[in-house]
């Protein structure tokens, strides 16, 4: 959830070409060298797969530093010398170390490249990077991204980190790209005897020192996106629960500050009938030996993988607002929900370029309508995703340029939905769809996935051709309009403001039977069917499908 603030409402994370659309709105913008190292699986990248991390990492409030190490477990894939490892100023690297051997390395803006041995195709060594430096601020986060650091009401310090977009290289070093996801990693995390650490997996040890910090040691047995790992430090209470899900019990952990334990244990009840909707919709939860946890933090929300990141202020809706001006998710908390349905769009998928965001924000945007009709039915599921075209502004495509770690317009929250919603239209049956959203998440179970390949599995499982409807949504900032007339006893279509080759079927109501919508099929050339037609009649559209409507003269 990379929140983005649209208009009156606010919205919540080799080079490859973009479309050609796409590429124009990005060719007013200057890519640099290091847009490209960042965003590209460039050849000091491209030769190794991170397998494990081990971080470890010691906090400092008094002075907001930090300092640690991260062991980096790779895969030789192809004889190389120059290892590309990120790490954002103004951090920096003390030493690099394998074997008991210093590594040379050389220092690229928030690129370091390291100079290693002659290895096997095929081994599995380890680089120890140790680090240290006072991370970026996130002043804003989640939006800016960075360290948070914060204090209750009570004074007392808790602390964060947030970083879709920015990247997980802003406070630890890694291969920052998000096609490559270690297998597994370790998470341990320093802080004052006064605080409780929260971070992804499971909870393997806590060890108090003489100095007067403890380190809290999380385990992820699963891969897990760079983005999604996180800090979160605290005066925690604690509580817990089973839920028997559809791979058996489900351990559900919940960390709210002490100071609002008893509202939490009423506010994140919401969490259970969440997991149970989106496992009816979505196929089990992809996490059951990291088990899920939900954390209060000082900012407002992340899809930290296990560990979801929660700051709502223990209120329905957004902050109390409803995104859809419904009163639809007035009955519901929106971070509990949003950022839930990431644990399967964008963490069990995840994106491989930022460019692809849409896979993330599109899904899980369209999730809260799914929710919304888990909890008071169909109709209303629908009317919430409708009503939440308000915050659509069609100020540039949803996909940008690729491989420069750029990301599109927010539209790919409530316009993403909205194509996802018009989309189960066009299939038409309820189960199938389902199936095809379960199906998405089984095919794609822990993988980094390009956009189209997404695409092409939807297309396959839908039996319909859907490339126009992609490309007209996520590349383009054209809504597509159904422009009609009446010519004697018919009524005459076609559709205007598209890509070429457009041709979504589209449910309609004509004026001689108002209350029934029937299925037609225009193309950007003229079409016609019988109907009869008065100059002051209306030709009405399904509200279903995101598309404009226009009444025009015959020539």
């Amino acid at each position: 959830m990379n929140l983005k603030s649209i208009g009156a409402i606010t919205l919540c994370g080799a080079a490859i070409s973009a479309t050609a659309n796409a590429q124009e709105t990005s060719a007013s913008k200057r890519f640099t060298r290091a847009d490209t190292l960042r965003g590209s699986n460039g050849p000091a990248r491209l030769w190794w797969d991170a397998e494990f991390y081990d971080l470890r990492v010691t906090v400092n409030p008094a002075d907001s530093s930090i300092r640690g190490s991260n062991g980096i477990t790779y895969r030789v894939i192809r004889p190389a010398r120059d290892m590309q490892i990120d790490l954002q100023v103004p951090l920096q690297i003390d030493s690099i170390i394998q074997e008991e051997q210093r590594l040379t390395f050389r220092r690229d803006g928030n690129a370091f490249f390291v100079t290693v041995p002659a290895q096997r195709v095929g081994s599995r060594p380890t680089v120890t990077v140790y680090y240290h430096g006072k991370p970026r601020v996130a002043k804003r986060a989640p939006w800016d991204g960075g360290f948070v650091w914060a204090r209750d009401s009570l004074g007392r310090l808790h602390i964060a980190t947030a970083n879709q977009g920015l990247g997980a290289s802003v406070w630890w070093p890694n291969k920052d790209y998000g096609a490559d996801e270690p297998d597994s990693q370790r998470v341990a995390i320093t802080v004052p005897d006064s605080m409780v650490n929260v971070s992804n997996g499971r909870l393997r040890s806590v060890s108090r020192a003489a100095d007067g910090s403890t380190t809290w040691e999380w385990f992820v047995a699963n891969p897990i996106n760079n983005y999604g790992i996180a800090v979160n430090a605290g005066r925690y209470a604690h509580f817990a629960q089973f839920y028997q899900g559809e791979r058996g019990p489900l351990t559900m952990d919940f960390y709210p500050l002490a100071i609002h334990e008893d509202t939490a244990r009423v506010q994140f009840q919401q969490a259970i009938p969440t997991i149970a909707c989106f496992e009816h919709w979505f196929g089990p939860y992809p996490w059951y030996e990291d088990g899920f946890k939900l954390v209060e933090t000082p900012h407002l929300g992340m899809e930290h993988q296990s560990a979801v990141a929660y700051g709502n202020e223990y209120k329905n809706g957004y902050k109390g607002r409803d995104l859809s001006r419904t009163g639809r998710g007035l009955k519901w908390d929106f971070i509990i929900v949003h950022e839930t349905a990431h644990e399967w769009w964008a963490n069990n998928i995840t994106a491989k370029d930022l460019a692809d965001m849409w896979v993330h924000e599109s899904f899980a945007n369209y999730a809260e309508g799914l929710y919304t009709e888990c909890q008071q039915g169909k109709a209303a599921g629908a009317e919430y995703i409708i009503g939440s075209r308000a915050g659509i502004q069609n100020d540039r495509p949803i996909i940008p340029a690729f491989g420069v770690n750029e990301m599109g317009s927010g539209d790919m929250y409530p316009k993403g939905g909205a194509m996802l919603h018009t989309i189960r239209q066009l299939i038409g049956d309820d189960e199938k769809w389902r199936g095809i959203l379960r199906g998405a998440n089984a095919t794609f179970w822990h993988k980094a996935i390009t956009g189209q390949e997404l695409r092409d599995y939807l297309s396959r499982e839908a039996e319909i051709d859907l490339s126009k409807v992609f490309e007209q949504y996520l590349t383009t900032t054209k809504v597509p309009v159904l422009e009609y007339r009446a010519e004697g006893d018919n009524v005459y279509y076609r559709w205007v403001n598209v890509v070429a080759g457009f041709d979504m079927p589209v449910d309609v109501a004509f004026p001689d039977a108002p209350a029934t919508f029937r299925r037609i099929r225009p193309t950007t050339t003229w079409s016609s069917t019988p109907s009869a037609i008065t100059s002051a009649d209306k030709l009405v559209v399904r509200p279903d499908f995101y598309v404009e409507s226009k009444r025009v003269e015959a020539p």
